[in-house]
């Protein structure tokens, strides 16, 4: 048995590189890092994808492969076709991050693999994840009592924060047909998901009408409530938005707020894509009432420029978060004798997680919070003057003025079906692929959009999209 386990630890082994392979493999990949960042601003922002990649041909080897070979096949293959989320060019969808910092810290948090879930485990680790979620909730306006959790991104956190007001609403199994939950047509994907995933799938959910700004029509959701009632139905839910991915639309909170309280319902801000701009004083101008709802997802990974991978659940009332995911086990005995303090996977559906909170904290130190607002105020502005500056082309048509830093617009073709030009349009943006827009749907109408979020996107990348509408428009219409 000695001499079976002897083998068995020269082979294992293996998986601990030496000193001087870690050097390696550090100089490769930062020289990897570095040629990508040095091409990011000139190389294109959407590339076709070319088919077959050798990458996946081949089954996992019993012997080494050379790290260099690895790397060439992942910039091949992996780093450059399809979108390219880094460049300053992505002006499509709500452009995500990938701050140089982030990923340092992203590095050391992989190497010591602190368990961030249990304060037991990593006190330094929770308490720096809830140091940042009780920062994120002064900026919401959440006072004391008030808490989150990171998590994943906006899908779960907008699952968690569905889950506690199911929860503190009290809907039970046998009231759900009867429930009534209340959105905009606006209200992003994912909380459709959540609703499904909490079980509420047969709940009533009523679309609110919008008006013209694409906002929830706070007097029609106050007479459905209204109705609903009289109906015997519970109304119990209000999910609003603090920036729309269609259209950036910000829903009048405060009204919205009015309505909950009189009506005693749970009013859920999805503020993943606009919550952060409450750290410049244009989108303060803008965004306001968050401090009244019961709970708000937001993203950091959106407005503050990180990697994917970063959303954050906050409620003004902690307690209720952990009242729907608290949890024990008796393997745990240990970590429950340790001073009482909040842990992550005591409010999160997470157990197992990574310790997510030095990919944000790290550059919130490093940089000071100067640039962050400068950067947002930045975005705002680039898309004004995009919305000013498109509405000199003549034939061409717009949507609402933007109130953050998305906005929709269209052609009005000489000849011919206007959303078939318009997705061609689109598609013939894409071909060039030096940005990328995107386009969407609203009233079986395409529109084009443009979203602006990549702390890398400045006006020349501005003026250069409204040079390729102008130049794709004629040669199309030609």
């Amino acid at each position: 048995m000695l001499k079976k386990l002897s083998e068995l630890e020269k082979t294992a082994r293996l998986l601990e590189p030496s000193a001087l392979e870690r050097q390696d493999l550090v100089t490769r990949t930062m020289d990897y890092a570095h040629d990508f960042l040095e091409r990011v601003y000139t190389d294109h922002a959407f590339l076709p994808d070319s088919g077959q990649k050798k990458i996946f041909e081949a089954e996992f080897p019993e012997n080494p492969t050379p790290y260099a070979d690895l790397l060439n096949l992942i910039g091949k293959e992996v780093d450059t076709p399809g979108l390219n989320p880094a460049s300053p060019g992505h002006l499509a969808y709500i452009p995500g991050g990938g701050l140089v910092h982030s990923a340092f810290g992203d590095f050391l948090a992989d190497i010591a693999n602190r368990y961030a879930g249990i304060h037991f485990a990593s006190p330094g680790a929770v308490e720096m994840e809830n140091m940042l979620c009780k920062w994120m909730c002064n900026m919401v306006g959440y006072g004391e009592g008030s808490g989150g959790t990171l998590t994943s991104g906006g899908s779960i956190a907008n699952l968690a924060a569905i889950v506690t007001a199911r929860d503190a609403m009290g809907i039970r199994s046998r009231d759900i047909d009867q429930s009534v939950i209340y959105m905009t047509a606006q209200v992003h994907h994912c909380v459709d998901k959540a609703i499904r995933i909490a079980g509420l799938g047969e709940a009533i959910v009523r679309h609110v009408p919008m008006d013209e700004r694409f906002r929830m029509n706070v007097e029609a959701l106050d007479a459905q409530i209204k109705q609903d009632k009289a109906a015997g139905l519970r109304p119990w839910l209000v999910v609003a938005s603090t920036g729309t991915t269609d259209t950036g639309a910000v829903d009048p909170m405060d009204r919205i707020a009015d309505v909950c309280e009189a009506h005693h319902l749970w009013l859920h801000a999805d503020a993943a894509y606009g919550g952060f701009f409450l750290l410049c004083e244009e989108g303060q101008a803008v965004i306001k009432g968050l401090e009244r709802t019961n709970s708000v997802e937001v993203d950091p990974h959106k407005g503050l420029f990180l990697p994917y991978g970063t959303g954050a659940v906050l409620v003004r009332d902690q307690r209720k978060l952990a009242a729907s995911h608290y949890y024990q086990a008796n393997y745990m005995q240990d970590a429950y004798r340790a001073p009482a303090a909040i842990s992550p996977a005591d409010i999160s559906p997470e157990l197992t997680r990574h310790f997510r909170g030095l990919r944000l904290w790290i550059p919130l130190k490093v940089h000071g919070m100067a640039p962050f607002r400068a950067a947002l105020a930045e975005k705002i502005w680039l898309c004004r003057y995009f919305y000013e500056q498109i509405q000199l082309i003549p034939g061409m048509e717009v949507g609402p003025a933007p109130e953050l830093s998305v906005c929709i617009y269209r052609y009005r073709p000489q000849n011919g079906d206007i959303n078939a030009f318009n997705d061609a349009l689109v598609q013939s943006i894409h071909n060039d692929g030096r940005v990328f827009l995107s386009s969407t749907r609203l009233n079986g109408d395409i529109w084009i959009r443009l979203a602006v979020l990549s702390f890398r996107t400045h006006l020349n990348t501005i003026e250069l999209a409204l040079q390729m509408l102008k130049e794709n428009i004629l040669k199309l219409e030609d």
